[in-house]
């Protein structure tokens, strides 16, 4: 018997047919897309054992964008912020000269967030343009999405997945928006320009081996042309291994810094992490022991991490936002629990130098979040910061109160 077969032609009206039957209208881009819109409220309070006034803030961050459908795995996002001071400006914003106060360091201004076309594929996904950057926990690089300014990046991403489980990230930066834009040059300094510039190359590879073990190689090399006269551009190589077992989660990290770029400084520095964590019936109980090394060296070449959520990590006090000469140690413990519909969370931090035997201080965390009744994407928190001063910095008391929207 003859073999069914079909013609040439046939064969080509086939191939022809089949990307028309899963053609993607370039309407998609729009039908499909969804509008941003954010609004958060915020006041704080700040209160340090020093000849600095005060601080009380009011700020009102208010967000609108647009993200895009997606025609034949392409999207787009646009997103603009406005920062916004309510009431009098008793507090020092790092921008308009109230420098008798504490700082507050949320800026006013207006300023383009995100802007940036996105490839998705099976394989991975590209993004170029100004974006959003989170890396693993953001201990090395992060948006610090607990300012008012968010900070995002300018450059490239790619993201190639060629097995199951691994993840494969590099991104090229030439441009760090940061936290204390937007840039007006009246009062930008190496300290804390509004936008960080040099030539930066995060690499990141992740493999979820199990579903209890994760394992993470990285290596990021910071071109920090201008900030603090370049001895903050680094190479930080590191290993972290997290998981969680029945109910037990645990993390293992281990790093090293050394200067890169036109870091005038000879670094040489490392960073631990150890951390496990219980939850049970919507309670987590975790205790970790954090170490960035110091150096005796000339300067403060200690292990920084510049590009960081910084407030996330070492206390809400955010005494340590650059890393002491003497480096830090931070023996932490702390809870988070369900309780009344919203969300407790409480931590206590011990910090010492890591060289040395100098007693920096304590800290007490305490926050509450919880939805407020009869606005859908309504969220309430009230969240305080207590730093008592031993062998370094001041007494600081922070306050915060915050209502963000949504939609």
């Amino acid at each position: 018997m003859k073999s069914p077969s079909l013609s040439p032609l046939a064969i080509a009206l086939l191939c022809l047919s089949t990307p028309l039957l899963a053609a993607e209208d370039f309407s998609n881009l729009l039908t499909q897309g969804k509008a941003i819109v954010d609004a958060r409220y915020r006041y704080e309070h700040v209160d340090q054992d020093n000849a600095l006034n005060h601080a009380n803030a009011q700020t009102l961050r208010t967000r609108v964008g647009f993200q895009s459908g997606k025609w034949y795995g392409l999207s787009a996002l646009i997103e603009a912020d406005n920062v916004s001071r309510i009431g009098d400006a008793s507090y020092n914003s790092t921008r308009n000269g109230q420098t008798d106060f504490s700082v507050v360091a949320d800026p006013d201004g207006s300023e383009v967030n995100q802007a940036l076309l996105r490839y998705d594929h099976s394989l991975g996904n590209a993004v170029v343009g100004r974006q959003r950057i989170n890396l693993d926990n953001q201990r090395f690089v992060g948006g610090v999405g607990w300012r008012q300014n968010e900070q995002t990046y300018d450059g490239v991403l790619g993201q190639l997945k060629p097995l199951d489980g691994l993840t494969l990230t590099y991104a090229y930066i030439d441009n760090i928006n940061s936290i204390f834009g937007p840039g007006d040059n009246r009062f930008d300094t190496a300290a804390n320009p509004a936008n960080i510039e040099g030539h930066s190359h995060l690499l990141n590879a992740q493999y979820v081996l199990m579903p209890e073990l994760t394992v993470t190689a990285y290596q990021y090399r910071l071109g920090l042309d201008n900030l603090l006269a370049g001895n903050q551009s680094s190479q930080t190589s590191g290993l972290r291994a997290n998981g969680a077992i029945a109910g037990v989660s645990y993390v293992l990290e281990y790093a090293q810094q050394k200067d890169y770029a036109d870091n005038p400084q000879d670094l040489d520095s490392d960073y631990y992490l150890a951390e496990l964590g219980y939850t049970l019936k919507g309670v987590t109980l975790k205790g970790g022991y954090e170490v960035l090394g110091g150096d005796s060296g000339p300067g403060n070449r200690a292990f920084q991490t510049p590009l960081a959520t910084k407030h996330a990590f070492q206390g809400w006090a955010d005494i340590f936002l650059l890393t002491p000469a003497n480096g830090v140690k931070d023996a932490y413990f702390g809870a988070t629990a369900a309780l009344f519909g919203g969300n407790l969370a409480a931590w206590y931090h011990d910090f010492r130098a890591e060289q040395g035997s100098s007693q920096y201080g304590e800290e007490i965390d305490v926050s509450y979040a919880h939805p407020i009744p009869g606005v859908k994407g309504l969220v309430g928190l009230i969240k305080y910061a207590g730093y008592d001063a031993d062998d370094f910095s001041v007494d600081t008391d922070k306050l915060w109160l915050q209502a963000q929207y949504s939609y």
